[in-house]
């Protein structure tokens, strides 16, 4: 058995392919931080209410999940996550004569939340693989 058919490592899975989102677009941000007339790009947040109500209708380009129902008082509904989608940055602080609206200092915090995110998704990974070992009765010993 491996721990890709663990539900908690494949949202582990999802939130790291998101930071390694984030990350690029962060990096695109600052490397455009001289060109006129960029605008910085962020990810759209993933909100929990947004997710399942799309799930139940299908929309947002999710397709309905159609679990697998094993007993007549089985529910059916919800839906799969798909990318995130990048938009463009809505409040913009500042912006160079030339248009550019990148501000460094706000992508250096993007980049840091990214980081301390990546952290916690290993140690999470980490302890969880730890606890499983110790389950199993192998301590890597």
């Amino acid at each position: 058995m491996t721990i890709e058919g663990i539900g908690l490592f494949a949202g582990i899975e999802g939130k790291m392919q998101y930071i390694a989102k984030s990350q690029r677009i962060t990096a695109q941000n600052i490397a455009n931080a001289n060109t006129p007339h960029y605008q910085a790009k962020v990810l759209k947040d993933v909100d929990f209410g947004s997710v399942l109500e799309a799930s139940l209708h299908g929309s947002e380009g999710m397709r309905k999940l159609r679990p697998e129902t094993t007993a007549p008082g089985h529910m059916s509904g919800g839906a799969d996550l798909q990318n995130p989608k990048e938009k463009a940055q809505k409040i913009t602080y500042e912006i160079a004569p030339d248009g550019n609206a990148v501000i460094i200092e706000e992508q250096m915090i993007r980049a840091n939340q990214d980081a301390m995110d990546h952290a916690l998704m290993t140690r999470i990974m980490t302890k969880n693989v730890g606890m499983i070992r110790a389950a199993v009765g192998s301590s890597g010993n």
